[in-house]
């Protein structure tokens, strides 16, 4: 059995009592205290999470907007230097290979940040398409990346920099910013529905600014938290796990991240064709919300019907700690998707009332 891959901040967090699990081969923290409790902390105050295990891969070069155009359904045309983007990767079919953040640099200089299980598969498929014009390098084993996310993340960030941060706005970010003496950048991007920032920075220099995080914090009751609460927050707001939401069998228009899909730019990219028409005629499969109407809750993979008739299947499922219900995400037959349709979920080979309603479950207030 292969040994799990660990990030710098392993030692650092055992320190805090983490919990650790495997998680796509990396030894990584579940939770510190409780689930429930982290979550609770992001939503009202602020919590940090070590996401040093997503990948990393710079694009250069002269031919780099066209190539980049071509692999990526988001128009990155767009994009002005310090701007970031979310977009998808997909195959010729529609099916996703990843999603993903694009962060511009400067001209012909972009950062690619993708999902920790699929490294080496997106770093595969972007080279197997790679022009000389594009120079692409796997940078993951050198940077560490920490998220600070909560109403309360700038008030604490703020103490560790003079950089003004109220001046990174959504999807934007700073490079070669000083936090307590670290260089780091600096995004106002996250995946939790709350306001933060993900910090990328050398992998020697992770564990200070773990530390200097929680110090600077401490006041405002900052905790340390685990991929348990990263799901359910996640989930609450809608975001799409891959390998769930997103897969090669899944495409982003059914994942309902068709705003990251734009078929009329001028460049032809993989999946067009598939998604341009999924897109203007509707796919027939769309993922939707549920929640229970009998007792039990929706977990990934449990089969969805109506009457005798199998029409989807659970993506995501969970009791939301913030909502207090059990609620789920599935990928149905869109016959079925409209607000209100009753359906069942097979729970232990007992068919359990549901209802499809609004996502995401959860919304901040701006």
């Amino acid at each position: 059995m292969a040994e799990l891959k660990r990030t710098p901040l392993y030692d650092v967090y055992r320190e805090n009592g983490a919990k650790t699990i495997d998680f796509g081969g990396w030894d990584l923290p579940v939770q510190f205290s409780s689930i429930k409790e982290e979550h609770e902390a992001v939503r009202t105050k602020a919590g940090l999470f070590d996401v040093s295990h997503m990948g990393e891969i710079t694009v250069k070069g002269a031919g780099s907007l066209q190539y980049l155009q071509k692999m990526l359904t988001n128009d990155v045309s767009l994009l002005k230097s310090g701007g970031a983007q979310y977009t998808v990767m997909c195959y010729e079919d529609g099916g996703t290979v990843d999603d993903l953040l694009v962060y511009k640099k400067e001209e012909d200089d972009y950062l690619l940040v993708v999902n920790a299980s699929n490294i080496e598969k997106d770093f595969d498929w972007l080279k197997s398409h790679a022009s000389d014009e594009v120079e692409l390098k796997n940078i993951s084993d050198s940077v560490a990346q920490l998220a600070i996310q909560g109403p309360l993340a700038e008030q604490i960030l703020q103490k560790m920099t003079t950089e003004n941060l109220s001046e990174i706005k959504f999807f934007k970010f700073k490079d070669q910013i000083d936090l307590a003496g670290a260089k780091a950048l600096v995004s106002r991007t996250g995946y939790t529905g709350e306001d933060g920032f993900e910090i990328y920075c050398d992998s020697d220099k992770a564990a200070f600014l773990w530390k200097e995080i929680l110090l600077a914090g401490k006041m405002e009751g900052i905790l340390p938290c685990g991929l348990g609460a990263r799901d359910t927050l996640r989930f609450e707001a809608n975001l799409p796990l891959y390998g769930q939401e997103l897969s090669k069998n899944i495409t982003p228009i059914e994942a309902g991240i068709g705003f990251a899909v734009k078929p009329n730019k001028e460049a032809d990219f993989f999946g067009k064709e598939t998604l341009k028409k999924q897109k203007e005629e509707g796919a027939d499969r769309k993922l939707v919300g549920i929640e229970m109407i009998d007792k039990g809750i929706p977990r990934h993979g449990y089969k969805v019907y109506s009457g005798e008739e199998e029409i989807g299947e659970v993506t995501t499922g969970t009791q939301s700690p913030t909502l207090k219900k059990n609620v789920g995400l599935v990928l149905l037959k869109k016959e079925y998707a409209e607000k209100g349709t009753e359906l069942e979920v097979e729970i232990r080979n007992k068919r359990l009332k549901a209802s499809v309603t609004e996502t995401p479950f959860y919304k901040r207030q701006k």
